[in-house]
């Protein structure tokens, strides 16, 4: 019997040529810059988590959000978990690249001051996901386990910048520096979780008298000289 074949359309026919000469780019992979667009995907994503919580977040909304489709998400991130891992990753990253900046100086107000002008008015979103994932963390041991690790690389690299300003004398030396990290932690931790709330309560002009009373409270005390006339009266 002769052999029987399958004939093809002309259409299938120009689907076939064209496969063999080029290769298929992978179904919802995006073009251009591959680091610019994953970026471009987790500010998305903290905008998301920001508005809408934990919860809330979905890859679709992110899409959504970076005007892109889904196909484009999942390509960088394969699910939600992944996603959100690489935003907690982001966020600490982005507080220790501030921190890093001002090692040098040594300049404690002048890096305070650039943190609250970055998290108030420049990247306001970044403070208020990071709140959203620290809840989800508490039912998710491995979503948790990323956070404290990344605090406690945090908190390491806070305390060195602490200890370097104590031995150039502009950070007080009398209490030890990884208390002073802690203590700075949580003063901004709790200024934070309450400014979405009572963003009344914290004007520009509070908010400069905070940050200068910080300022005073790890500062060196400053050495009060007795007058010679004030010596001789004690005596």
């Amino acid at each position: 019997m002769p052999e029987s074949r399958s004939r093809l359309s002309p259409s299938a026919k120009r689907r076939a040529g064209e496969s063999e000469s080029e290769p298929v780019a992978r179904r919802g992979r995006p073009v251009g810059d591959h680091d610019a667009k994953r970026a471009e995907l987790l500010t998305a994503a903290i905008a998301v988590i920001a508005r809408e919580g934990y919860s809330g977040a979905s890859m679709r909304k992110v899409a959504q959000h970076a005007g892109c489709t889904t196909g484009a998400v999942t390509y960088y991130f394969a699910n939600k978990e992944e996603m959100v891992g690489a935003v907690a990753q982001n966020l600490f990253d982005k507080v220790e690249a501030l921190l890093e900046i001002n090692r040098e100086l040594i300049d404690i107000k002048s890096l305070i001051q650039q943190w609250h002008q970055w998290i108030n008015f420049e990247e306001p979103d970044i403070w208020l996901a990071l709140l959203q994932l620290l809840a989800h963390a508490r039912h998710e041991p491995a979503f948790a386990s990323l956070i404290r690790q990344r605090h406690i690389h945090f908190r390491q690299v806070s305390t060195s910048l602490l200890e370097d300003g104590q031995r150039r004398g502009k950070i007080r030396a009398d209490i030890p520096a990884d208390l002073l990290a802690d203590q700075i932690n949580a003063f901004s931790d709790g200024w934070l979780m309450m400014l979405p709330i009572e963003p009344e309560r914290f004007s520009a002009e509070r908010g400069q008298a905070l940050l200068d009373a910080l300022i005073t409270l790890i500062s060196p005390p400053k050495v009060t000289r007795r007058s010679p006339k004030a010596e001789t009266t004690a005596q």
